[in-house]
């Protein structure tokens, strides 16, 4: 049998992911103490070379992480400083450039620009399109102006322009006649206007005289007057006109009627005041009172030319105050005396009630009576409107028969004009 040789140094093997060593003595006081003091040397052998191993590795990859570290700030100083020099050549070299490219005077961008854009260079872009414009618009003026001036089909207004200078001339012409015309027209008119100015200073000179003092309305209130005459002398009334005669404070008053006064002393006076124009209400009351009160007189009357001429807010032949009403008179008007004849007869009677002289009338009565003639004037009012306005149907009925006539006339004579033309049938040889 051979003997086993001992090795005189340790062996250390690592196989199959174990670790075998051979011939291998420690003399660590710890370890040693540790291992004879354990129950399983072996064990506690192994643990610490386990522990051991763990905190050599640790030791080891914080050296190997120094190193990587130190050698990484180093590297990183000396990029550092390599991009920073590089960084400032690179810095400079684009600076250089810059200020060749956009330096204000010396610039290669300044010198382009003041080339392509300023007013002083020649090959300027303004100037250049100025000098494209100008040629392309005065081709097109010359292109233009050569179409158009032509009188030809390819002139697209030339039909335009023959309508337009026979519209033209056919306005001129009919404008020419409508001036003869309007010429003749004015003519007339200023002759027309001449007669017109002329009656209207005549009518203002009369409405002068008619307006001016007791001249005031003469025309009207002598018609009234007769008109009141006749009335009063078959009843026995005498009738005077006062427009003339001045009392103690002035002339109101036309014409002073004394009732009863033909056959004896005056039973009552009653005054007609006779208008041509519409008065206000309270003119209107007014001017009965001064008249009444400057003729004595105990009723007054106030006589106007038309109903359109009664004072606003009044009424015809209705009393007021019990002394006064209101009458309208048209001396053109037929049927126009009647109501005179009513507004007389009720100032008639209320001026010898009051006085009661009347000692055998039945007021009562003639109150009655008045009032059934004022209700009767009031239709015979109304009829006679609807007779105005039938009328004037009538009339206008009339005019339009007139016209159908006259268009019959018209075409009898066309009729007539055609049959004695030249070359009709039946017509008269020419001598």
């Amino acid at each position: 049998m051979e003997a086993v040789v001992t090795l005189p140094f340790a062996q250390v093997h690592v196989r199959h992911g174990r670790l075998s060593i051979d011939n291998l003595v420690l003399d660590d006081e710890v370890l040693v103490r540790l291992a004879g003091e354990a129950t399983d040397p072996v064990k506690l052998v192994g643990d610490a070379m386990a522990i051991g191993a763990r905190v050599l590795d640790r030791e080891q990859t914080a050296v190997h992480a120094d190193y990587v570290k130190a050698e990484l700030e180093r590297v990183g100083r000396d990029v550092d400083a390599a991009f920073t020099d590089k960084a400032r050549v690179v810095a400079e070299h684009f600076g250089r450039k810059v200020d060749e490219v956009f330096a204000p005077d010396a610039g290669v961008l300044s010198r382009a620009l003041e080339r392509h854009f300023s007013d002083d260079s020649s090959a300027a872009v303004q100037h250049r399109v100025r000098a494209v414009m100008e040629e392309v618009m005065g081709r097109s003026r010359e292109e233009l102006v050569r179409q158009f001036s032509s009188a030809e089909g390819s002139n697209p207004l030339a039909g335009f322009q023959r309508a337009a200078v026979e519209s033209i001339q056919g306005a001129a012409a009919q404008q020419h006649t409508h001036l003869r015309e309007m010429n003749a027209t004015l003519e007339t008119l200023r002759r027309d206007l001449v007669e017109l100015r002329a009656e209207k200073d005549r009518l203002q000179q009369v409405a002068a005289e008619v307006e001016r003092g007791t001249a005031k309305g003469r025309t009207f209130e002598e018609e009234v007057h007769e008109a009141i005459d006749r009335l009063a002398l078959p009843q026995g009334d005498t009738c005077e006109a006062v427009g003339d005669l001045k009392e103690a404070t002035g002339k109101k008053g036309d014409v002073v009627v004394a009732v009863g006064a033909c056959g004896g002393p005056s039973q009552g006076r009653i005054v007609f005041e006779a208008k041509n124009r519409r008065l206000a209400r309270p003119r209107a009351l007014e001017e009965l009172d001064g008249a009444m009160a400057e003729r004595n007189a105990d009723f007054g009357v106030l006589v106007v030319a038309s109903e359109e001429q009664v004072p606003a807010r009044m009424l015809a032949l209705r009393e007021y105050n019990g002394d006064k009403l209101v009458v309208a008179y048209d001396p053109e008007e037929e049927g126009s005396p009647l109501a005179l004849q009513v507004a007389y007869a009720l100032a008639r009677a209320r001026v010898l009630m009051a006085r009661g002289d009347g000692d055998g009338i039945d007021p009562a009565a003639v109150r009655d009576t008045a009032e059934r003639a004022v209700n009767a004037m009031e239709d015979v009012r109304r009829v006679k409107q609807q007779l105005t306005g039938a009328k004037t149907q009538i009339d206008k009925a009339a005019e339009i028969v007139e016209a159908m006539a006259g268009r019959v006339r018209g075409h009898l004579d066309e009729i007539r004009v055609l049959l004695e033309a030249p070359g009709a049938p039946g017509a008269a040889a020419p001598p």
